[in-house]
């Protein structure tokens, strides 16, 4: 119904307005309604320099003229300019409209008394005459109770001079504050949106949004979507959720521009606004792929086999490496059931956690690689916390041990109770695996996300088994280990130098908490760590086989007291009240923080754009940055093309960049995307980069850039 009436009230408006296109006053009952004129931000011309020239419409009281989108009723303001050849303009600068709600629930958006509607005009490099003329063929709707079409020519004469000084300051500078501003950093605010039926739903999460009672979402569509009232349905502290119906028959419409609007009081005149773009087009990535399943699931099992050379896992399989080097020369029997139990650890955490994906997935929720775990800062505390308590263990500094009743129901044996700890030993390594995307295993992992929950856990079955494998494989042929060196003195030393590796562990895991809570936040995790350590200390100096049963437990006792209390104060305290830590602080050179809508302006600009989807706790991040982006051919390359560098910093999950993830088919970073214009396809590289492939493909992004 609302679409038949907006159709109908523009077709009267269009009608009215053709038989009256020649107007060049409008008076009604004797009153001017509208008075236009033309006014310059300078009091001279200037060659080759812009400024900027604004179309001021005076309304006669309780008349109002109508926004970009004027909403159910009414139609935009035109402005056609008659320059001289050579001159150029800008896009009109609308301020920010206010709403008005009409009897018969009829929105509309426009503007009241007066609006000043400004755009940029640049003049040519030369310029014969020493005055210049300038003119607007200028169209406009002013409504109260009825709606009445008006035009003019407005005119504006200007010397030319090779200087010039500021004019009609004020008008232009509370206009100026009256326009939408750029959509902030990430850190400020992050919009995600869905499609439900036949609504959008737009979530902004922003703490200083919080600060406003008023908020309003006041859309911008193309001509051939037709949008219905956005409404706010929900609102808590920083977050709010809009509806925004869509009532034209675009099905695949995901996203539309607009301003999100906030004052102390709706139409207020503190009333600002950020301007959000359409998510971009980024790819056809997010099509179902042309590989079959099988494929894919190859990928995933090459992908876990390369997961045990990546860094983040070397250390605890350093220590898998040193139990065979203890186990050469046993029987076949305990090699092969230590590898099974490692094998099992394995298993267990990948199923477990594609289980969890599966029923988060089937919760609306977004699942990813990675970030799941890695984003959530406690997540991170509390495996720098495992991590220390097994290098303290290489050290000698205690024992790990269960209490004996469990250790004699459950492991009567040595040969079981090895077989916990190397089952424990593979559930580490998985893991510390998390943060890890292998060759192979994005792409895999990207399409069982995308499929249904039994092709994912057969996703993590094969990345599982590929992991696994080798040692399976080294296991079930125990005469290889012939070729390890034998057991002797020597393996105490290794034992300890493996636990200067976990200790090396421990300090990327405090690097990626400073990434995340600051410096701040690194630090009381430290002290947390520090409390931790002394009470391991405790365990291996007072709680031993020979000490009494009082003694043993007053100890325990302490060390519970201890960790519960420093547990308290350091993390629940301290740890808890750090804010997140600001990506755009740790951009290196010449890289920018990464939004969509600078995305977008930087291709409506026609510039070629590199995107690094990157997160502090991400090493293959790390290493093609540090090998790669950062080396000096590539950088001296970006230069040289004039590519922009953006980066997507996903160190704290921000759902923004996990929808672009998501559209590119991949779960996780690293992802780099190099956009070689607006209208061309973007070029999407593997896992690990090369510098030889970064080069080749700017040059192939240039040659696209001159050619558009």
């Amino acid at each position: 119904m609302r679409l038949a009436s907006r159709a109908a009230t523009y077709l009267v408006a269009l009608s009215i307005l053709a038989l009256t296109s020649q107007s060049r006053a409008q008076v009604y009952q004797g009153k001017e309604l509208v008075k236009a004129e033309l006014l310059a931000d300078a009091n001279a011309i200037v060659p080759g320099k812009p400024f900027t020239i604004g179309l001021l419409l005076r309304m006669a009281p309780r008349w109002h003229t109508y926004w970009a989108f004027s909403g159910d009723a009414g139609l935009p303001t035109e402005l056609k300019w008659k320059l001289p050849s050579g001159w150029k303009v800008g896009e009109i600068q609308w301020p920010i409209p206010l709403k008005t709600i009409d009897p018969g629930d009829i929105e509309t958006y426009g503007y009241e008394n007066e609006v000043l509607l400004m755009q940029e005009i640049t003049p040519p490099q030369k310029l014969e005459s020493s005055r210049v003329k300038l003119s607007a063929e200028a169209n406009w709707l002013v409504c109260e109770k009825i709606c009445i079409p008006g035009s003019a020519t407005p005119q504006l004469e200007l010397p030319v001079s090779t200087t010039n000084q500021p004019a009609n300051s004020e008008l232009f500078a509370r206009y100026r504050r009256l326009l939408p501003q750029n959509w902030p950093e990430s850190n400020v605010a992050s919009a995600n949106w869905s499609r439900v039926g036949h609504d959008l739903r737009l979530g902004i999460t922003s703490e200083n949004l919080a600060n406003y009672p008023a908020l309003d979402f006041f859309p911008l569509p193309e001509q051939d979507v037709v949008v219905g009232h956005p409404r706010i349905e929900s609102r808590n502290k920083n977050e709010v959720t809009f509806r925004v119906p869509i009532e034209s028959s675009e099905k695949n419409l995901s996203s539309i521009p607009g301003l999100i609007v906030f004052s102390q009081q709706a139409n207020g005149e503190d009333r600002a606004a950020w301007q959000i773009s359409a998510a971009p087009t980024l790819s056809a990535a997010s099509a179902a792929p042309a590989r079959g399943i099988f494929t894919f699931l190859l990928f995933g099992f090459l992908g876990g086999i390369i997961l045990n050379l990546m860094p983040c896992v070397l250390p605890v399989i350093s220590l898998k490496i040193f139990g065979f080097i203890q186990q050469a020369g046993q029987s076949r029997r305990k090699v092969l059931r230590s590898g099974i139990a490692f094998a099992v650890g394995i298993f267990a955490w990948f199923l477990g956690l594609a289980l969890l994906l599966i029923v988060l997935k089937g919760a609306g929720r977004d699942v990813t690689w990675g970030g799941f775990q890695f984003t959530n800062a406690y997540f991170v505390l509390a495996l720098s916390v495992i991590v220390l308590v097994f290098a303290l263990n290489l050290f000698g500094v205690f024992e790990i041990s269960l209490p004996q009743v469990l250790t004699r129901e459950l492991l009567s044996t040595t040969e079981r109770k090895n077989d916990l700890g190397s089952f424990l030993q593979g559930v580490f390594a998985t893991v510390l695996a998390t943060p890890c995307t292998a060759p192979f295993l994005g792409t895999a992992l990207g399409f069982a996300f995308s499929q249904s929950a039994a092709v994912i856990l057969a996703m993590f079955v094969a990345i599982a088994a590929g992991m696994s494998g080798p040692y399976l494989l080294l296991s079930a042929q125990p005469a290889w280990l012939r070729f390890l060196p034998k057991p002797g003195a020597w393996m105490l030393h290794v034992k300890q130098f493996m636990g200067f590796l976990l200790l090396a562990t421990l300090l990327f895991l405090l690097y990626v908490l400073g990434a995340q809570r600051g410096l701040e936040g690194a630090i009381w995790a430290s002290c947390f760590l520090l409390v931790i350590s002394v009470a391991c200390w405790m365990k291996g100096a007072f709680v031993l086989p020979t000490a009494s049963t009082a003694k043993r437990s007053v100890v325990l006792v302490l060390m519970l007291v201890l960790v519960l209390g420093s547990g308290v104060y350091f993390v629940g305290g301290k740890f808890r009240s750090t804010n997140v830590a600001l990506a755009d602080s740790r951009l290196p050179g010449d890289w920018q923080a990464f939004t969509p809508e600078r995305l977008q302006a930087e291709l409506e600009q026609g510039h070629s754009v590199f995107v690094d989807f990157t997160a502090a706790w991400c090493l293959t991040c790390k290493f093609n940055e540090a090998n790669v982006l950062e080396s000096a051919e590539v950088r001296d390359a970006f230069q040289r093309h004039a590519t922009v560098k953006l980066k997507a910093d996903w160190t704290n999950g921000d759902p923004a960049i996990t929808k672009l993830l998501q559209k590119f088919g991949r779960p996780g970073v690293p992802l780099y995307v190099l956009y070689p214009g607006k209208n061309e396809e973007p070029i999407v590289f593997p896992e690990v980069l090369t510098k030889g492939m970064v080069l080749e493909k700017l040059q192939t992004a240039a040659r696209s850039v001159a050619a558009q």
